[in-house]
Order: structure tokens, then C-alpha cells, then sequence
């Protein structure tokens, strides 16, 4: 089995399973066997009242459906996790592009004799930020968490 039909699977059923169709299927589905199993179309009833059948098949369908929301819940959170990552990483290298557009913008400010009224505030805004810093930081507090 290809990986992309085991990831598809569980995303096409909790797909379908999310929609009001599902619900009609299975509306119509239990009028029909309720109503094979009492004798309403005339019919031998092969799954009598208390409908043995019909519970151990909804338990089965139960069961499976919430491995396939599961799967995909894993899946999205995966995703989800991936993505909040990339985000962090261009804060991150954004972060340390103003830091070295900083000064140059402070050479500027002076060459064109514009006085600063927040050099202390741009003092601290030129402090380099290395992401390799921040990111073994990060990694070292969820080391420290587990």
C-alpha cells in the first residue's frame, strides 16, 4: 500500500463522515433495517428486536471512525507543528535582518544630520540577534520541560 493511500484514507472518510450525508445514510439506513427486522416490508427479520447485528456493526463502524478522526487529527497537528516552525524561523531571520539594516539606517539618520531622540531605545535594538542563539534556547527549555 503507497504512503499517499494510507494518508488520503482516513482524510476521505473523516471527510465524508463530517457531512450531513453521512447522517442521512444513516437515518435511512436504520429506518430500513428496523424496519426489514419487524416485519414492516414483509420480510423474515434476520436481526431481531433488541437488533444484535446492527449494535456490534455500528460498535465496529464506531471504532474505526474514530481511529480515522484521530489519524487525521495526528496528521493536522503534524502539519500545524511544521508550519508554527517555519513561522518562528523567518521571525527569527527577519529579526536579525532589521538588526544589521539598523545601523546602516543610524549612519544615515547622522550623515543627513537628523537628530535621534531614542538613542538609548536604538542602542538596544542594534544588539545582534543570532537565530542559532535563540534557537538552542528554545530547544534547551523544551529539553528542560520534558
Amino acid at each position: 500500500m503507497s504512503a499517499s493511500c494510507q494518508i488520503e484514507s482516513p482524510t476521505v472518510i473523516t471527510t465524508f463522515s463530517g457531512r450531513m450525508a453521512f447522517a442521512y445514510v444513516h437515518i435511512s439506513w436504520f429506518v430500513v433495517w428496523i424496519g426489514l427486522n419487524t416485519g414492516g416490508f414483509g420480510v423474515q427479520a434476520f436481526d431481531p428486536y433488541p437488533y444484535g447485528l446492527l449494535t456490534m456493526i455500528m460498535s465496529l463502524e464506531a471504532i474505526f471512525l474514530s481511529t480515522y478522526v484521530l489519524i487525521s487529527q495526528n496528521r493536522l497537528n503534524r502539519e500545524a507543528e511544521h508550519r508554527a516552525d517555519l513561522a518562528m524561523h523567518m521571525g527569527l531571520l527577519t529579526e536579525h535582518e532589521l538588526t544589521r539594516v539598523l545601523p546602516m539606517l543610524d549612519s544615515m539618520q547622522d550623515k543627513l544630520g537628523i537628530e535621534n531622540d531614542q538613542a538609548s531605545e536604538l542602542a538596544d535594538l542594534k544588539m545582534e540577534t543570532r537565530p542559532e542563539d535563540v534557537l538552542a534556547e528554545i530547544h534547551r527549555l523544551q529539553q528542560r520541560s520534558k
